[in-house]
């Protein structure tokens, strides 16, 4: 995609104008706090931009030199080498000027529940949760369990964790959806390859300013805790399920002893999940948008199979397969299937901006 000269003027003119308002020293408090981060994310665009623009003048002079016959040998090595760099130039500050989802520097909410298969999809789900785990460690990330429903064989029926550090929802967000594996089980004496699923959501998480929920809107029930969780877990009411009135949406968190912590881990999680439910209904609103994306951010699609016999990992949605199932469930084969998918959904939008 050309872009043209005027566009990457004003890219640049407005790049050099916050630069000199936050070296003016006249800036303060929220102020500046805006100004620095309009500059944050204008400095990879305007140094694009700047890319592209060096790359079109220097094209400029050499062609002016394929004139005299003794610099034109040279001017035209010079010329063809630009001449092939400057599309991806442009691709790149195409790519930096697409639309940004003003959730994808936030943390994220992960949530994996096991689905059809019974002990064998909590298994997996136990699995899920590892691969990211290792994947968040490799980006520098921190994961906090906020809730978990453990399975008697291992893994989780249910796991809910915070994932906090930089660009946490850009690299995870197409990762929601149903997660199928096809293994033969521990449990399975006749070797037969069984097929189950465990289900992922990945929810950009919230502040209070962007969700604000009225007390009234709330009912809070405290209860006893059940099931295994230590000597104290059953003799205390620490339990909290918080119902949110307008939407019924519910929330149970359990795992502390504390009530007071079980409650700000609930709210911690009801106000992912309000929203989420605010952003679905944004994209319904801007459903020609939304179609551009890789997958349609539906939790019941199918998006990926990971075959052991085989060895093999699917995404489905972009039709790639790794022969490196050990390195993906590890970490780093995570983020080759990830950076794919930003990938595809950085073409398709690009795409759909030149129909």
């Amino acid at each position: 995609m050309t872009i043209p000269e005027e566009r990457l003027a004003q890219i640049s003119n407005r790049f050099a104008e916050l630069e000199a308002r936050l070296a003016s020293g006249q800036l303060e408090g929220e102020a500046f706090v805006a100004a620095s981060r309009d500059y944050a994310e204008l400095e990879p665009v305007a140094k694009a931009a700047q890319d592209v623009r060096d790359m079109r003048a220097e094209i400029a002079q050499l062609a002016a030199l394929t004139d005299d016959p003794e610099m034109r040998a040279l001017a035209d090595e010079e010329l063809g080498e630009l001449r092939q760099r400057l599309p991806e130039a442009e691709r790149a500050l195409s790519i930096a000027l697409l639309p940004r989802d003003a959730a994808d520097e936030r943390p994220a909410m992960l949530e994996i529940r096991a689905g059809t298969g019974g002990d064998e999809a909590a298994l997996f789900a136990g699995d899920l949760y590892r691969m990211y785990e290792r994947f968040a460690a490799e980006q520098g990330w921190k994961v906090e369990p906020i809730s978990m429903n453990a399975s008697d064989v291992g893994g989780f029926k249910e796991i809910v964790a915070n994932v906090a550090g930089a660009g946490v929802f850009a690299k995870l967000k197409f990762e929601s959806g149903v997660h199928r594996v096809q293994r033969v089980p521990a449990t399975e004496s006749g070797g037969r390859i069984h097929t189950s699923a465990a289900t992922v959501a990945v929810l950009p998480e919230p502040t209070e300013v962007d969700v604000h929920i009225e007390d009234k809107d709330l009912r809070i029930d405290i209860y006893r805790s059940s099931g295994a969780g230590g000597q104290h877990v059953n003799t205390t009411d620490s339990a909290v399920r918080i119902i949110h009135l307008p939407t019924g949406l519910v929330v149970i968190q359990q795992d502390e002893r504390s009530q007071h912590k079980n409650r700000a881990k609930a709210m911690q999680v009801l106000r992912a999940r309000l929203y989420e439910k605010m952003r679905e209904e944004a994209h319904g609103v801007e459903a020609e948008a939304r179609k551009a994306m890789v997958g349609s951010g539906d939790r019941s699609e199918r998006i990926r199979t990971y075959n052991f016999p085989q060895g093999r990992v699917t995404d489905h949605r972009i039709g790639l397969t790794l022969h490196k199932l050990d390195e993906v469930l590890q970490g780093p084969g995570l983020g080759e299937l990830v950076n794919a998918l930003i990938a595809e959904d950085q073409a398709k939008r690009l795409a759909a901006l030149g129909e």
